[in-house]
């Protein structure tokens, strides 16, 4: 599902170059649940950037659903990403001064969708992450837990193959951490979604199918 063949990323200001990413490859089957591990700044939100089509390596060739990417305009990489990937992130990025359901059904204003088939949509994909009495609530209503599963929901809403996810449970406690990971762990099972997801918690990571490590920037497992 996903295939990175060398990639590196280099940035670069008029006094100095940083290697950020050297040499990755890496294979990610479809169905698979990944999590990618290392201390800070070795370079994990910068790969699963490169991953998101969010950012392009310096070298090397990503490809994802067996397509090559190098070769799409700006209009083409926002419509696949739009429907085939979804992301989750540590701060949720949701919009306080929408309501839960319209957070949810953003991704689906850039598809043909009519207004009541983006509603149900939206409705089914909270009714997933067990937040359908929370529907009318703003973002500033929920607490952490639920303001994650709000942005869970608005990632699988357009039913995308890959989602992608960055520390999902960092700013959480364990018991809400464990909660969230159920849910990724019942997508990844039930719906065959292929998860990576970035994380410093080793027992997070334990309950994936696969963990990489990187440090500085190389992959050292």
């Amino acid at each position: 599902m996903i295939q990175l063949k060398n990639i590196e990323k280099v940035y670069r200001t008029s006094t100095i170059e940083t290697l950020a990413l050297n040499s990755i490859s890496m294979d990610i089957a479809k169905g698979e649940f990944l999590s990618i591990m290392g201390p800070s700044g070795c370079g994990k939100s910068t790969l699963l950037n490169i991953m998101g089509l969010l950012d392009a390596p310096s070298k090397g060739e990503v490809k994802i659903a067996e397509q090559t990417i190098e070769s799409f305009g700006d209009k083409q990489l926002a419509q696949f990403r739009n429907t085939k990937l979804g992301f989750i992130f540590q701060s949720y990025h949701l919009i306080n001064d929408l309501h839960v359901l319209d957070n949810v059904e953003l991704p689906l204003l850039y598809r043909s969708l009519s207004a009541s088939e983006r509603r149900q949509l939206a409705k089914e994909a909270l009714e997933k992450v067990g937040l359908s009495n929370r529907m009318k609530h703003f973002p500033t209503q929920l607490s952490g837990g639920q303001k994650q599963r709000v942005a869970i929901a608005r990632a699988i809403v357009g039913k995308p193959e890959i989602i992608l996810a960055d520390e999902p449970t960092g700013n959480l406690d364990s018991a809400m951490g464990n909660e969230i990971m159920e849910i990724l762990i019942n997508l990844n099972r039930n719906e065959g979604t292929t998860i990576v997801m970035v994380t410093h918690d080793e027992n997070m990571a334990k309950k994936t199918h696969r963990l990489v490590r990187l440090f500085d920037g190389s992959q050292v497992q």
